[in-house]
């Protein structure tokens, strides 16, 4: 009966924190607006990189406080042919055995975000996001943060105007520009331009030290970009270990145009490569976790990487090397939106064989109603190469839609389907793996 009064107790608080964040929101000023800003809320969807011209005014230092929460209802279940499977061995090398749990229709944890958005200066601003409550970390903890320079102004007005024309720096630990997934992703409890509750399968992003050069002309604009190559910052050098951390490069070239009133067509090629580094976090970068709770996991708050896939090419005390491309196509023809995702991924542990993977993803939505409130979609997710244990295939199905009750609410639902297959996965968790169901989604975003 405890138990009982108490997911009462706590589904009660969260529909108050709701309504209480809702009608802080809609007290709040509508000139929350800033220069250079991609807005949380609805009006951000598929703006990708944050709006290179504005229309808004600094009239001094404006502090924007914002975030996001997010609480999923999940009602999924998995299945293996390897169970129970062979999960490595103990301190005295006997080995050790595990089952997939069974899964139950309940709530995830929720999620929150606070968002620090602040104008310094014309044309210079300072982004911050701090992980409130996550999966992964019981712990708030700082996700990342930037400061963005679109003019000089705050120098000298009109210092070098007309390169500033073109120009856009940013700099900072922060989520770097590679492909344009991570601009449709989930960010742990910021969920809004998700269509759909997971995320692509290898999911490219990671936060590191880096700072980003952007040239614009006309529909045309080319980034290149350096980071660090670190997640977790040190300063202890490994050379003594045999390796040492290099810088990673990418860039990005891209097409962007509203060709008419009805039609707009992007598209955009990545390109990154780490040369050398003893941890590559491109694809296990998400410290928040998976959005499909304990799926084809086992461990204490299961989930972090599973079910999404990570090719692992440099992990401690061996060192790895990477190059990533990835071209991304984007259509949206009245209310008709299509995405497109392909991306091929290639690198080594020093020393050993060059592993080659490739992934493809297409979105399929149409938006309806005043305002585009609705959609229905879809999307087809396929990831397939070889590891050291032979070749492997990912593939996930999700039908779904939305319905963005004010520009600062979303509800989803869908349906998702997954499924693992290749020898590669031979006795191990993976074998013939599968899971299925439904997942809701609410959404505050502001």
């Amino acid at each position: 009966m405890k138990t009982l009064q108490n997911i009462i107790k706590q589904i009660v608080l969260v529909l108050v924190g709701i309504f209480v964040v809702v009608g802080t929101s809609s007290a709040q000023k509508l000139d929350r607006d800033l220069q250079y800003f991609t807005s949380p809320d609805q009006r951000g969807l598929n703006q990708f990189e944050a709006p290179f011209e504005t229309d808004v005014e600094f009239d001094g230092v404006h502090v924007r406080i914002g975030g996001a929460n997010t609480l999923q209802f999940q009602g999924l279940s998995q299945e293996n042919t390897g169970n129970p499977y062979y999960a490595g061995t103990d301190n005295q090398g006997n080995p050790i055995f595990k089952t997939l749990p069974n899964l139950e229709s309940n709530f995830n944890l929720a999620t929150s975000n606070l968002d620090l958005d602040v104008g310094l200066g014309s044309g210079i601003r300072m982004h911050l996001r701090t992980y409130l409550t996550s999966q992964h970390h019981t712990e708030a903890y700082v996700k990342s943060g930037y400061m963005q320079v679109d003019r000089l102004d705050f120098i000298q007005e009109g210092l070098l105007a007309g390169l500033m024309d073109n120009l856009r720096i940013k700099v900072g630990h922060m989520e770097l520009n590679y492909g344009d997934n991570h601009f449709r992703r989930s960010d742990n409890a910021f969920t809004t331009h998700n269509p759909f509750v997971g995320n692509y399968i290898m999911d490219s992003f990671t936060t590191e030290v880096a700072g980003e050069i952007y040239y614009y002309t006309g529909d045309l604009f080319g980034m290149v970009g350096v980071s660090n190559g670190k997640l977790n910052q040190s300063v202890t050098d490994k050379a003594a270990s045999g390796f040492k951390t290099h810088a990673t490069l990418y860039g990005k070239l891209g097409f962007d145009s509203q060709i008419n009133e009805d039609m707009r067509f992007r598209l955009t090629g990545s390109i990154l490569n780490v040369s050398q580094s003893p941890s590559i976090y491109l694809y296990s970068g998400d410290r928040a976790g998976s959005r499909y709770y304990s799926v084809m996991d086992d461990g204490f708050r299961a989930g972090r990487f599973a079910p999404s896939f990570t090719p692992g090419y440099g992990q401690p005390p061996a060192a790895g090397e990477m190059t990533a491309f990835m071209i991304n196509p984007f259509i949206k023809y009245n209310g008709l939106e299509f995405y497109g995702v392909f991306e091929n991924t290639s690198g080594n542990i020093v020393g050993n064989d060059s592993r080659t993977f490739n992934q493809y993803g297409a979105e399929l939505l149409y938006r309806f109603g005043a305002g585009e409130d609705f959609y229905l979609g879809g999307r087809y997710n396929l990831v397939s190469g070889e590891m050291t244990s032979g070749d492997i295939e990912i593939d996930r199905i999700n039908f779904g839609g939305g319905w963005f009750l004010t520009k600062n609410v979303l509800a989803k639902l869908e349906y998702v389907t997954q499924s693992y297959s290749g020898d590669g996965y031979t006795g191990s968790k993976y074998e013939d793996g599968k899971f299925n169901g439904v997942m809701m989604e609410a959404v505050i975003s502001f």
